[in-house]
């Protein structure tokens, strides 16, 4: 098969063995996949990760000893746990401290014709969510993560701050709580998008310090962590979303001062977000900047590290 492999900061498409799942794991051919900016922020070192790249996929089952899954069209929960240690016996196998994680730690990922897959990892993709849908069922779990972590209520005054794919999923999720939400940012054409959703979005140089009870972090850059603590009342709730491949300089000063609550927000569960989809709550489709065939692997990586660029997707099968 070919994979999209990262080596010494380099990637190429290369002929790649076919992987052999064992007996409680699936083979899926990948039908479509998501470039993110994790995989970007993986090409510049961040984990020291080396092998297939990509962990946003929707595919189909070749092989599966357990269950009924060949021939289902699914997507997969990334972080394989151990399954022995408390943390799996609690189902925090997010945290497992032996897991691996796809395409992103010790763990060959999708952007590949086919990736192997825990059986109880699978989750089932209904026919009325499209391949282009699915492949945001991952981000979108991660978003959903935040309600598991904090409470909001619809008095709330709550920023997200980064107008990219990540922050506007994050929005439309927020939205369901009926908060006083605000999406920051620096990009005209993303702003917009909220805008269209009935979301207030203002330019990052148009909110006021302190204004905000709850603000969520998802620029991806350090200038938007300081930005997200300037938001902030006095013991307010700082959401952390985006991963950094340096060292992210921190004035802890703010932080103590207006005792500020900071709490880190990873991956989520997959059946809020694949219900979400399958309800229409969520979309997508604005999200999509463009679809690269495999084999053009690439420039879609290029496409997907400029500036502004919202999701790149990868037709690999089909």
């Amino acid at each position: 098969m070919q994979g999209i492999y990262l080596e010494n900061g380099t990637t190429q498409l290369k002929d790649l063995p076919t992987p052999a799942p064992k007996a409680d794991e699936a083979l899926v051919r990948v039908s479509m996949a998501g470039v993110c900016n994790t995989d970007l922020e993986l090409m510049k070192g961040y984990m020291g990760f080396e092998g297939v790249l990509g962990h946003e996929f929707v595919g189909v089952v070749d092989q599966c000893s357990k269950g009924d899954w060949r021939g289902k069209r699914v997507c997969g929960e990334i972080n394989f746990g151990c399954g022995t240690c408390g943390f799996c016996a609690r189902g925090l196998e997010r945290h497992c401290p032996n897991r691996t994680v796809l395409g992103i730690l010790n763990q060959n990922g999708a952007f590949a014709e086919s990736v192997v897959i825990p059986c109880a990892n699978l989750i089932s993709v209904p026919d009325t969510i499209s391949d282009s849908a699915a492949v945001f069922v991952e981000p979108l779990a991660a978003a959903f993560e935040i309600l598991e972590q904090v409470q909001i209520q619809p008095k709330d005054r709550v920023a997200v701050v980064g107008d990219g794919k990540l922050g506007l999923l994050i929005c439309q999720v927020l939205l369901l709580t009926g908060c006083e939400l605000t999406l920051t940012g620096k990009h005209e054409s993303k702003l917009a998008i909220a805008r269209s959703w009935g979301l207030e979005a203002r330019n990052k140089d148009e909110v006021t310090e302190g204004e905000f009870d709850l603000v969520v972090e998802a620029s991806g850059s350090a200038a938007g962590f300081a930005t997200a603590l300037e938001l902030l009342r006095p013991r307010g709730t700082l959401v952390l979303k985006s991963t950094y491949a340096g060292k992210l300089e921190l004035d802890a000063a703010p932080i103590v001062i207006n005792e500020i609550t900071v709490i880190g927000s990873r991956c989520g569960l997959f059946a809020p977000a694949t219900r979400a989809l399958a309800r229409n709550q969520v979309r997508v489709d604005e999200l999509v900047d463009a679809v690269f065939p495999f084999e053009q692997a690439a420039e879609a990586l290029a496409r997907a590290a400029l500036p502004g660029t919202l999701k790149v997707l990868l037709q690999v099968n089909g």
